[in-house]
């Protein structure tokens, strides 16, 4: 599929590519850890900070399920017009969305950005972008149709029953998933619309490709309901060939647009 953003042509790449990559994230060192659902029967009268502060603790001490240790590849290229010249980049993300637990019982966890960036930072990851989001839909083995709820949208109880709807729906498939969740995203528009207290997020793909969820900043930073979810990309980006940190491939006005479609895309944090 081919795009043109401004003197670029965006060339979205489907490739079935089995690599993955372990990641080395902490191991379990304390007790006995909660599953995902302890976790939930903990937090189930708590609201967004409560519920933040013990997920970081438990997932930045490893009760994280082994599955999400191995990242899966994600291909993208651009045409550069301005050369005629190919460039194929690939980085590696979360199988699924930051979860804890056991792998015999593990949650799905929404978090707030500023959560999610802490947990990205400590292990060398960051957050996607909205065009990164789409190259992961489109390049997803497990698309499942949203499952949309409206009742009490901000309680911990309807995170865990949207986890166990997915869970339904899942059937034991393995493989990268999508469709499933709202990113929390990076974007311009969080400095272009001058909202730095706000957050970005985008997605919850249809079965037809067409996201649920436009890019969306008006939603104030601690804001977090069961449609959330939290995707890590490892920041090392392969650009033909050669390892780059995220930030210096978001610094290039080329290079950007292999991770981002915004005309904003000098950003690195929430």
């Amino acid at each position: 599929m081919l795009r043109k953003i401004g003197s670029l042509i965006i060339v979205t790449v489907f490739l079935a590519c089995g690599t993955t990559k372990k990641m080395n994230f902490p191991v379990w060192q304390g007790g006995v850890a909660h599953t995902g659902t302890e976790f939930y029967q903990t937090v189930a009268a708590s609201k967004w900070r409560e519920r933040d502060s013990l997920a970081k603790i438990e997932i930045l001490s490893g009760n994280i399920p082994s599955f999400l240790r191995k990242f899966v590849r994600v291909h993208s290229s651009i045409t550069d017009s301005s050369t005629g010249k190919l460039i194929n980049a690939y980085y590696f993300v979360a199988p699924d969305y930051l979860s804890l637990g056991t792998d015999d019982d593990w949650s799905r966890i929404p978090l707030t950005p500023m959560a999610a960036q802490v947990i990205a930072d400590s292990f060398h990851c960051f957050l996607p972008t909205r065009k990164m989001v789409n190259d992961i839909y489109e390049q997803a083995t497990v698309k499942l149709a949203p499952v949309p709820m409206y009742a009490f949208r901000d309680s911990s109880v309807t995170m865990w029953q949207h986890h166990l709807i997915v869970e339904g729906q899942r059937k034991g498939r393995k493989g990268l998933i999508a469709g499933i969740k709202k990113d929390v995203v990076l974007s311009g528009k969080l400095t272009r619309d001058t909202k730095p207290d706000h957050e970005a997020i985008y997605g919850w793909h249809k079965l037809d490709g067409k996201p649920i969820q436009p890019l969306y900043t008006g939603h104030i930073n601690w804001w977090v309901d069961y449609s959330h979810g939290i995707r890590l990309v490892y920041r090392t980006i392969w650009v033909n060939g050669k390892a780059m940190d995220y930030t210096a491939v978001f610094k290039d006005p080329v290079l950007q647009k292999l991770l981002c479609d915004e005309e904003w895309c000098d950003f690195l944090h929430y």
